[in-house]
C-alpha cells in the first residue's frame, strides 16, 4: 500500500511535460550541429528529478496549507490520505534535493568543466530550479498561493529548461530559441491552468489565490486559449524564421493534439471533466516536442 502512494506521489503522468523542456533544447541543439550524447542523459536524468522532486514538494504543501482537503477533485494526495506521513515526505523531498544537486553537478561538469565561470554561474540557476521546485506549494510563503505559479512555470519550463538545455550544448546564447522556449513554456503553463481549474473551489477555500480562482472559471478558459494559440504561434514563427522547408510540414500533426484540448476544455463544465485533460495535455506537449523537434532537425 505505501510502495503505491509513493509511486502515486511521484505523479510519473508529469514526465513527458518535463521531458517535453530539454527535448525541445536538444532538438534546438541538434539543428545548430551541437549535440552530446553524455550531457542529454545528464540532462534528462536532472529534469526528472527535479520534476518529482516538485511533485512530492506539492503534495507536501499542499497538505500543510489546506488545498488537498476533502473539497478536492482530483486523485487523493499521499499525506492528505495518510498512508506517507509528513515527516516521511520530508525525508523524500531531502533525498530528492540530494539527488537532484548531485546529477546536475555532473551535467554542469560534462557541459563546462568543473569551476569554470559557467559551472558556478549555471550551479546557482540549479539551486533557485530546486528552491522553485520546493517553495511552489511548501514553506512559509508559498508563491503558488498567491498565483505566481504561472509565471515561474513560464520561466522554468520554458526559459530556463529550453534555453537552458540549448546552452549546456552550444555555450551561446540564442535570441530566436525564445521563440519555441516560449511556446513550450506557455504549453506547461496552460497544464498548471487546467490544474487550477480543477482545483478552483478547494483552493479558493484554502485561500490559495490561482489565476482561474482571481478570473473565475469561464474567464480561465479563454486565457487557457490564449496560452495555447500563443504556443502555436511562437513556435510556428520559429519554424518560418529558421526557415527548414518543406520539413515544416512534419510539424503539421502537433497542432490537432492542443486543438483537441482546447476544444474539450471549453467544453468542460467542472472540475471532474478536467482531470484527465491534464495528462492530455502534458502528453499532447511532448508530442508537440517531437514533432516541432523532426521539423527543425531533419
Amino acid at each position: 500500500m505505501k510502495f503505491r502512494a509513493w509511486i502515486s506521489a511521484l505523479r510519473l503522468r508529469t514526465l513527458p511535460l518535463a521531458l517535453a523542456t530539454v527535448g525541445t533544447g536538444t532538438f534546438l541543439a541538434i539543428q545548430h550541429q551541437k549535440f552530446d550524447w553524455n550531457i542529454f542523459a545528464w540532462a534528462v536524468l536532472t529534469t526528472v528529478l527535479l520534476q518529482v522532486l516538485s511533485n512530492l514538494a506539492n503534495d507536501y504543501g499542499d497538505s500543510q496549507h489546506g488545498a488537498d482537503s476533502e473539497h478536492r477533485v482530483g486523485p487523493e494526495r499521499a499525506v492528505q490520505s495518510g498512508i506517507i506521513s509528513s515527516s516521511e515526505m520530508r525525508v523524500g523531498i531531502i533525498v530528492l534535493v540530494l539527488l537532484s544537486l548531485l546529477s546536475g553537478i555532473m551535467l554542469l561538469n560534462v557541459a563546462f568543466g568543473l569551476g569554470s565561470k559557467q559551472f558556478f554561474i549555471f550551479l546557482g540557476i540549479g539551486i533557485l530550479s530546486i528552491i522553485a521546485a520546493y517553495t511552489y506549494t511548501a514553506g512559509k510563503r508559498p508563491y503558488g498561493y498567491a498565483g505566481l505559479g504561472d509565471l515561474m512555470v513560464l520561466i522554468f519550463f520554458g526559459l530556463v529548461g529550453v534555453g537552458g538545455s540549448y546552452y549546456l550544448f552550444d555555450s551561446v546564447v540564442e535570441i530566436s530559441i525564445l521563440l519555441p522556449a516560449l511556446a513550450i513554456g506557455l504549453l506547461a503553463t496552460g497544464v498548471l491552468n487546467i490544474n487550477n481549474m480543477r482545483d478552483l473551489e478547494s483552493d479558493e477555500l484554502a485561500g490559495k489565490i490561482t489565476i482561474p480562482v482571481r478570473l473565475g472559471f469561464t474567464k480561465a478558459k479563454s486565457y487557457h486559449y490564449v496560452l495555447l494559440v500563443s504556443a502555436i504561434v511562437l513556435s510556428t514563427g520559429y519554424l518560418i524564421y529558421s526557415g527548414p522547408g518543406l520539413a515544416s510540414l512534419i510539424f503539421l500533426p502537433a497542432l490537432p493534439l492542443i486543438i483537441i484540448n482546447l476544444f474539450q476544455v471549453s467544453r468542460a463544465d467542472g472540475g471532474a471533466k478536467l482531470d484527465p485533460l491534464l495528462k492530455q495535455l502534458a502528453i499532447a506537449t511532448f508530442l508537440f516536442m517531437i514533432f516541432f523537434g523532426l521539423a527543425i532537425a531533419l
